[in-house]
This record gives C-alpha cells, sequence and structure tokens, in this order.
C-alpha cells in the first residue's frame, strides 16, 4: 500500500554518447548527460515530474523527459530512489538511466536550457547533492566508474 502524503515522481539520467570533437568522448567513457534549467526553482536537475493518476513511474519517467527535453529514450537500469521534502510534504523520485535515441530541445516556461555534459562537469553543475550521486550511479550501471 502507497501513503497517499507522499508526492510520487519519476525520472531519468539521460545520457548519450559523446559527439566526436566536443570533448566528451576522452572522458568517463565517452558519455554526455543531459541537463535541464528549471527557472521556476532556478535549479539544474535531471528531468523528472510527477506521476498521473494511473501511471507507472517508468512511463512517467520516459514521458518526462520526451516533455522536458524533446528527447526519445531508451531506458536502461534502475538507479536509486531520492527522497525529499517540497513544501513540507514527502516526495519521492524513482529514477532510470535512459540512452537519448532521437529528438530535439525546444525550450519552454518550465525547461529554458537543456545542457550536455561530461560526468564530471555535470556533477558539478547539479544543484542539489543527491542529483549529484545519480551521475554515480549511471557511471557504475554503465560500468564506467
Amino acid at each position: 500500500m502507497t501513503d497517499p502524503g507522499v508526492v510520487r515522481a519519476a525520472g531519468c539520467v539521460l545520457w548519450r554518447r559523446a559527439r566526436p570533437g566536443e570533448g566528451g568522448e576522452r572522458e568517463q567513457g565517452g558519455i554526455e548527460i543531459a541537463l535541464v534549467h528549471r527557472p521556476k526553482w532556478d535549479d539544474w536537475s535531471h528531468p523528472k515530474g510527477k506521476l498521473k493518476p494511473g501511471e507507472t513511474a517508468l512511463r512517467a519517467a520516459v514521458r518526462e523527459v520526451r516533455e522536458e527535453t524533446g528527447m526519445a529514450c531508451k531506458p536502461g537500469a534502475v538507479l536509486p530512489t531520492v527522497r525529499y521534502t517540497v513544501g513540507g510534504r514527502p516526495k519521492e523520485v524513482r529514477y532510470w538511466a535512459a540512452e537519448a535515441v532521437g529528438g530535439a530541445f525546444v525550450p519552454d516556461d518550465e525547461v529554458d536550457r537543456l545542457l550536455w555534459l561530461p560526468p564530471r562537469e555535470a556533477r558539478r553543475l547539479l544543484t542539489r547533492e543527491q542529483d549529484r550521486a545519480l551521475v554515480d550511479a549511471l557511471l557504475a550501471a554503465l560500468h564506467l566508474d
């Protein structure tokens, strides 16, 4: 049974193979991680969002990646669940590793910027510590740690 007071959300640590000549191909297995900037919170995070009624966490994670980044993705390994409090309510965000397989970013009011960064740079830019730990979990899941 789930606690009705908990805000349930899901997201992905979205990654792609570094493009030749962009520098990332030499670092940590040659991948880049997508980070989104949300102007409402002025933060950098992984794409994520609340589950809709009746929606599974995985379906929500893939939907949120599409909505926030414009990318289609191929979900992979389950990553750690992040728990924190927002507005006095507990929030639980389930995460997956997901490879970007196509698409294009279009800024909007919810997400105004998208950056693709090598893992080390992504870790530095992320606003929240628990999001940094997800970078390490992704690298371990991809056997790049």
